[in-house]
């Protein structure tokens, strides 16, 4: 496993993003608050966390929800994944949404969504008149018929 260096400031009193584990892939991302946020069902808010990152060229960090937060309150990450590019210096925020039926509390240093650093590519574009063709060719939702 590769370990790349990123640039990080944290504005909030809150510890560095980390792995929980040495096989994990993300890292917990917690809530820059000054006092409690409150989702109502179906509220969608955007939630700082004093982060600010300068991540190499050809690297994007994905902003996912976590698993527990979603089986246990109902609340996951909108956009997901998120995606932070390499040339934003802003601070990092989460779009949380509560999709459970009671409200929901989102406490000063809570873990919101977790941070996966991905190497991307680019595309260059070829223009053609045809594709290649394939056993699926065109077929697209529900083509192959897996449940």
């Amino acid at each position: 496993m590769s370990v790349v260096p990123v640039k990080i400031i944290n504005r909030s009193a809150n510890a560095l993003p980390s792995y929980a584990t040495d096989g994990a892939s993300g890292m917990d991302v917690r809530a820059h608050l000054s006092e409690p946020v409150t989702l109502a069902p179906l509220e969608r808010k955007l939630i700082p966390t004093g982060l600010f990152v300068e991540i190499p060229l050809g690297y994007e960090i994905q902003v996912r929800p976590r698993s527990g937060l979603a089986l246990k309150q109902g609340i996951t990450c909108l956009n997901s994944p998120g995606t932070i590019d390499a040339d934003y210096r802003g601070e990092i925020g989460v779009i949380l949404i509560n999709l459970s039926a009671e409200k929901q509390l989102i406490q000063p240093g809570d873990r919101i969504a977790q941070l996966v650093l991905q190497q991307v590519a680019r595309a260059e574009w070829n223009a053609s008149t045809e594709l290649s063709a394939t056993a699926r060719s065109d077929g697209g939702f529900g083509h192959t018929g897996l449940q």
